[in-house]
């Protein structure tokens, strides 16, 4: 038995199929280029440098902290304030053993009745032999000599006045007082213990104008100088912002840290601020004009800064390089590169290219033509 095996006639829609399909990759792979696609990018114009206001972390200090110690040396024997304890001035804080003093105080005053008493029988000595010598009974030496024994007499009693003083003074500088009114901020002593003369006991606060003290980085330094304006914001209340002055920059670096010491005014009145309270220092951060931007517009190409700037000819990148000044929170101050009519772009930098088309927005997300 032999079977034909016979083939159905193809259908006259499924012959269009191949066709079309080879149609479509002509056109892909003919001559005409895929159209370039434009990103949308952020832009904002250059604000001016005091909108990046550089901020430095500090406390609120007294403007006279005074270091009190004793003017002598010896065993602390009673500690009457601890830290935090207000005092007005003459209010005794701390007492030395007053024994040593004491007995000194008394053997000067021995030794000056015995000068007051050497002195008394040289002075009569002097008068006799000043009888004697208007009889011609003793020679001019003689009565000279005693003269120069009276004198002489008369300074040994002046010297242990003197001591005597001194003696005096000591035994009272056991006792330290405090200078003015204020506030106990530190102790650096304990009852028991055995101090030397200058030796801090105590750090004393005095009442008055507060202010905030804070390192400035020396890459900072060279744009700060006394009496910039700066404005104090207080941890416990950053939204208020007080206005200041710088009043003190120290000459030096600190050799551990490397930052240089700086003290600012505040214009509050000072129960407004608490001593030891955390606070931040907002500097100006440049003036002169100078601009600044959002620390996420500058782009690092080779270790130096540069801004994605948008050409207002034809909407294409241009990767400008500009020159930093000093770092504030969010944003960085130009110093150079830069005009206050650019569009920068101040997002996305990494992502984009030099020379490529782009289509500016500003933060509503509205087109910009510039």
């Amino acid at each position: 038995m032999r079977f034909a095996l016979r083939l159905a006639p193809p259908r006259p829609g499924l012959l269009l199929i191949p066709a079309f399909a080879l149609t479509l990759l002509v056109a892909c792979t003919g001559g005409e280029a895929a159209p370039v696609e434009v990103r949308p990018v952020l832009v904002a114009h250059p604000e001016p440098a005091t909108a990046a206001a550089t901020a430095f972390a500090g406390d609120v200090r007294a403007r006279e902290e005074s270091a009190l110690s004793f003017r002598v040396g010896g065993k602390l024997v009673e500690r009457l304030v601890d830290v935090g304890d207000r005092v007005r001035a003459g209010d005794v804080l701390a007492r030395l053993d007053p024994g040593d003093l004491q007995a000194q105080s008394r053997a000067a005053q021995a030794q000056l009745a015995a000068a007051e008493a050497e002195l008394g029988r040289a002075r009569a000595d002097q008068a006799r032999y000043a009888q004697l010598g208007e009889g011609q009974l003793v020679s001019r030496s003689t009565i000279d000599a005693q003269n120069a024994a009276a004198t002489a007499a008369q300074g040994q009693v002046n010297a242990a006045r003197a001591n005597l003083d001194v003696a005096r003074n000591q035994a009272a500088y056991t006792r330290l007082t405090a200078p003015t009114d204020g506030v106990i901020s530190a102790r650096q002593a304990e009852a028991g213990q055995v101090v030397g003369a200058g030796q801090a006991v105590f750090t004393l606060a005095a009442d008055g104008p507060r202010e905030v003290l804070f390192a400035v980085p020396e890459g900072v330094i060279e744009g700060i100088d006394v009496g910039d304006p700066v404005q104090v914001s207080l941890w416990s209340d950053e939204a208020r912002r007080l206005p200041g002055r710088i009043r003190e920059i120290a000459p030096a670096a600190d050799p551990a840290s490397r930052t240089f010491a700086a003290r600012a005014t505040v214009d509050a009145p000072p129960e407004a601020l608490d001593l030891g309270q955390s606070a931040r220092v907002f500097l100006a951060g440049a003036g002169n004009g100078r601009l600044s931007v959002p620390l996420s517009a500058l782009v690092r190409e080779d270790g130096a800064a540069s801004v994605f700037v948008v050409d207002p000819k034809d909407s294409t990148l241009q990767l400008r390089p500009v020159r930093i000044g000093p770092y504030g929170a969010d944003r960085a101050v130009v110093t150079d590169g830069l005009a206050p009519g650019d569009w920068v772009v101040t997002a996305g930098g990494h992502l984009l290219r030099a020379g490529q088309k782009v289509a500016p927005v500003d933060r509503d997300n509205r087109p910009v033509r510039p």
